[in-house]
């Protein structure tokens, strides 16, 4: 579905082929789409309009646009990449592949979106982000963003000195609440059926964790419509403000099978990306990566400072792409398109 309400302005698709279309709207493809566009190529960035970060009330821990509400940094974004040209498209990706080269061989890509209209672009930028797989617990997911949080950095400050709980989703938890711990004294962690050995329940007991064993039945809302806390298989029922889980972290693929990018699991099962090489460069020639699509774990600075790397690699090679099709024109006597 098509994302269109009066918070957005979105651009008509222009009619010939681009130099770059960006397939996806925040902090890494906006950079990237701000790079491209600064440097006088031609780019389209298509937003399905459904940042990971929609819930949150702002971003924290990138100096400046510390406290920035995220739809606030996404219009400012739009609004520069608009001022040199780029345009931003509001709609979701149906298909994108590779496509018959142009005349004198330089690679083609056609991206079809859900309306049917369609865009020719010689590279391809994918940050579609990634989705966050959320545990199964009745009354968890209507909290996710406020109450339920996921990351120390993201959200730390914010939830300090509240008794938290740790929902156990794997091995990676076990790490996760040794960085919560540093954020308050009253820290649960609910092993929900995963593996804890004497040796990790001694250090968690070393930094007064309690640790519950019984299943979890579900969360429960509190008056003010935060979390109460946590309801156990036994009718116990465990007071919490807070909680915080490892997510696995799934990067968003929709749309793009037919790109055949290569994919990779990450360790204990935390999450699934697009694999990359330098500058976001992946197996698919004309097709690079930036942002948590690739970089499950990067935060905002870091996603932007990827996207805007990967579109200067792929300005540069655009530029040596423009310069053989020149030579090439000279040399036969025609005119380079």
């Amino acid at each position: 579905m098509s994302v269109q309400t009066s918070a957005y302005t979105s651009d008509a698709l222009p009619g010939a082929t681009v130099d770059a279309v960006v397939i996806g709207g925040g902090a890494a493809g906006l950079n990237g789409a701000l790079m491209l566009a600064r440097s006088r190529r031609s780019v389209a960035v298509i937003d399905s309009g459904t940042p990971r970060n929609a819930p949150a009330e702002a971003m924290h821990g990138f100096i400046v646009l510390d406290g920035t509400p995220p739809t606030e940094i996404l219009e400012r974004g739009r609004e520069q990449v608009r001022r040199y040209g780029g345009r931003v498209v509001f709609a979701e990706v149906a298909s994108a592949e590779p496509a018959a080269p142009s005349a004198d061989g330089d690679l083609r890509f056609t991206v079809t979106l859900a309306d049917n209209r369609a865009i020719t672009a010689r590279r391809l930028l994918v940050a579609t982000g990634l989705r966050d797989v959320l545990p199964d617990v009745p009354g968890f997911a209507e909290h996710w963003g406020r109450s339920v949080v996921h990351c120390p950095y993201c959200h730390g400050w914010e939830v300090r000195d509240e008794p938290i709980g740790v929902l156990a989703t794997g091995p990676a938890s076990v790490h996760h609440t040794l960085l919560f711990r540093q954020l308050t004294e009253d820290l649960v962690y609910f092993t929900r059926g995963t593996a804890l050995d004497e040796n990790t329940r001694a250090r968690f007991a070393a930094r007064n964790i309690r640790v519950v064993d019984t299943p979890v039945k579900g969360v429960e809302k509190a008056a003010d419509g935060g979390v109460a806390g946590v309801r156990l298989a036994d009718g116990a029922f465990t007071a919490r403000r807070v909680l915080a889980v490892a997510t696995r972290m799934q990067a968003r693929t929709e749309g793009l099978a037919g790109l055949e990018l290569p994919m990779e699991d990450l360790p204990e099962d935390t999450g699934r990306r697009f694999a990359s090489g330098m500058a976001g460069t992946t197996d698919v020639p004309g097709v690079w990566v930036a942002g948590n699509a690739t970089d499950l774990s990067a935060q905002l600075g870091a996603s932007a400072a990827a996207g805007a790397l990967a579109a200067s690699h792929i300005n540069s090679v655009l530029a040596a792409a423009d310069t053989d099709a020149a030579l090439a024109a000279t040399r036969s006597g025609t005119t380079a398109a």
